[in-house]
C-alpha cells in the first residue's frame, strides 16, 4: 500500500516499526486495566502533547489535515520521535508497574517527555524544528529523487 503511494522503502520500515511498537503499546495498556478506545486516545494525545507540544488533533490542524492519517504525513523524525515517546511509556509502564489509567496517564506524560527532550535537543543542535506543516505524501518520495 505505501510502495504504490510512493513512500520509499526506508520510510516503509519506520511506520511498520511504528505500528509495532503502537501495538506492544497497546497492549501493555490493555494487560495494565486501561479500558478502550477513549482512554487510549487521552494517553496518546498526553504522550503526542509532551513529545512534540500538540495533542494529534491540534497536529493534524497544524499539518492541514482533515481526515487524513496523521502518520502517514510524518517525515523520519516525526515517526522516530513517536516512536520514542510510545515505546518510552511502554517501557516505564513495565518497570513502575503502573496500573490503571490514571497511574498510565503519568506514565504516557513521562514517556512523552523523554521524546519531548530529545526532540528539543535535536532541535537546539540541529537549529530546525523537528514538526512541520510539510506533508509526507505531498510529494512523493521518488518524485523527490528527481529533483
Amino acid at each position: 500500500m505505501y510502495k504504490a503511494k510512493g513512500y520509499s522503502d526506508d520510510w516503509i520500515e519506520k511506520r511498520m516499526r511504528g505500528i509495532q511498537v503502537r501495538e506492544q503499546l497497546t497492549n501493555e495498556w490493555k494487560n495494565r486495566g486501561v479500558g478502550g478506545d477513549k482512554e487510549y486516545a487521552i494517553l496518546t494525545a498526553e504522550i503526542s502533547k509532551a513529545t512534540f507540544g500538540m495533542n494529534p488533533s491540534q497536529y493534524k490542524k497544524f499539518k492541514s489535515l482533515k481526515r487524513e492519517n496523521l502518520r502517514d504525513h510524518m517525515n523520519d523524525l516525526e515517526l522516530i520521535f513517536s516512536m520514542l515517546g510510545e515505546a518510552s511509556t511502554t517501557e516505564i509502564a513495565k518497570n513502575k508497574n503502573t496500573q490503571g489509567f490514571i497511574q498510565n496517564k503519568t506514565t504516557a506524560k513521562q514517556g512523552g517527555n523523554v521524546a519531548g527532550n530529545a526532540r528539543k535537543e535535536l532541535e537546539r543542535k540541529s537549529e530546525k524544528r523537528i514538526s512541520t506543516k510539510q506533508n509526507y505524501l505531498t510529494t512523493p518520495e521518488n518524485q523527490k529523487a528527481l529533483r
